[in-house]
């Protein structure tokens, strides 16, 4: 199959985390991420700019990470192209992934998901590739000040692929091993294949999970100002649940507090209220402004602006949404109890892993074809 052998090891240990159990700062802490103050670095890769909320990933005892991924370079280039298979194993097998700009290829464990603005991508450790990605020939500085949006239109689908991406625990400490380089790859049958390893670590009930945002589920409904609060707007304020705390395992909660331009008809709605309960969950919680602004308020009543890029992480009830803006758009994650019940893996563990690459396949199937088949992850089961 021109990728490498497969063979079943038995890894006492190296199975599950062993590491320290996850927690949460439970004090009512508020850390704000500024975007004047960020830097965009090329962490991982030359293509890829990383720009990490880390003010919030250390007042939360480093146990979530909400980073953007900006795209910075043709993908023709030798050192840029498509990625090597590989597979995340943080605590939990968290990765969230939400486009805001641009268009992008992934090949999930042998199944192909082109996705723009507003796509939602959940996985639990499965086998991917980034295959392609938009690039928009403008310069660095042009590029990080695109536009963002959740919301697909054509003007942003033209822009550089960029996506906010989320973890439990920080990416350099659990295994991110590659199971097939990008000189071995045959472009013929290896991205059809799907793989089964036993490190997948993830909750009962935890899978892949796809939103497109023009799906019956993702329409923005009206905010439940009477269970939450009223939120002061120029603009009525809608709520898009992205569906990702059962597929997470009950891990964690996503929305977007949105609304319209002035004047304009942007979001697409349901006449329906958003669930309030829903909307309210989170031992601890994270607010991005994707675009626009917003104004948060502490226990005290002290007031919190928050613009375009900037990010807050608070403890529970620590501090309460009161204003939107006009043409805003706002990712709100909840970070739910479970994710207290997972274990960091220990450096030992994670650097164990990382070697074994490609070994820790012990099964692949080949698709007959790359957009039909079982559903992705299905040799997990």
């Amino acid at each position: 199959m021109g990728m490498q052998s497969m063979v079943d090891f038995k890894w006492p240990g190296l199975t599950r985390p062993d590491g320290n159990r996850l927690s949460f700062n439970r004090a009512a802490f508020v850390a704000v991420d500024r975007y004047k103050d960020i830097s965009y670095d090329p962490i991982y890769r030359p293509q890829a700019l990383y720009h990490r909320a880390l003010e919030g990933l250390h007042a939360n005892n480093d146990a979530f990470l909400l980073q953007e991924v900006a795209t910075n370079l043709p993908i023709y280039r030798e050192d840029t192209g498509p990625t090597d298979f590989h597979l995340h194993l943080p605590p939990g097998g968290f990765q969230l992934v939400l486009v805001t700009s641009g268009m992008f290829t992934f090949d999930y464990d042998g199944k192909l998901h082109y996705v723009g603005p507003g796509a939602v991508m959940l996985q639990s450790a499965i086998v991917h590739r980034q295959l392609f990605y938009t690039w928009s020939g403008m310069s660095t500085e042009e590029n990080l000040r695109t536009p963002q949006t959740v919301v697909p239109d054509p003007t942003c689908m033209g822009y550089s692929g960029k996506f906010l991406e989320a973890f439990i625990t920080d990416p350099t400490t659990f295994p991110n091993p590659t199971v097939v380089g990008s000189e071995h790859i045959k472009e013929d049958e290896t991205p059809r294949t799907a793989w089964k390893h036993p490190l997948h670590n993830r909750p009962a009930g935890a899978g892949f999970w796809v939103q497109d945002p023009l799906e019956l589920e993702a329409l923005f409904r009206a905010y439940p100002a009477d269970a939450l609060g009223s939120v002061a707007s120029p603009m009525p304020v809608h709520v898009r649940d992205l569906g990702i705390e059962a597929p997470s395992g009950n891990l964690v909660t996503g929305h977007i507090i949105a609304t319209d331009p002035r004047g304009g008809s942007l979001l697409p709605k349901s006449t329906a209220k958003a669930d309030a309960e829903g909307l309210a969950k989170g031992e601890v919680v994270v607010y991005r402004i994707i675009r626009g602004t917003a104004l948060f308020a502490d226990g005290s009543g002290k007031p919190l602006e928050l613009a375009t890029g900037d990010t807050v992480t608070a403890g529970k009830g620590a501090i309460t949404l009161t204003d939107v803006g006009e043409d805003t758009q706002i990712l709100r994650l909840g970070l739910l109890r479970g994710i207290e019940d997972l274990k960091m893996w220990t450096p030992t563990q994670r650097d164990e892993i990382d070697a074994l690459a490609g070994q820790i396949i012990t099964r692949a199937d080949l698709r007959s074809e790359r957009v039909t088949g079982k559903p992705v992850g299905y040799l997990y089961e």
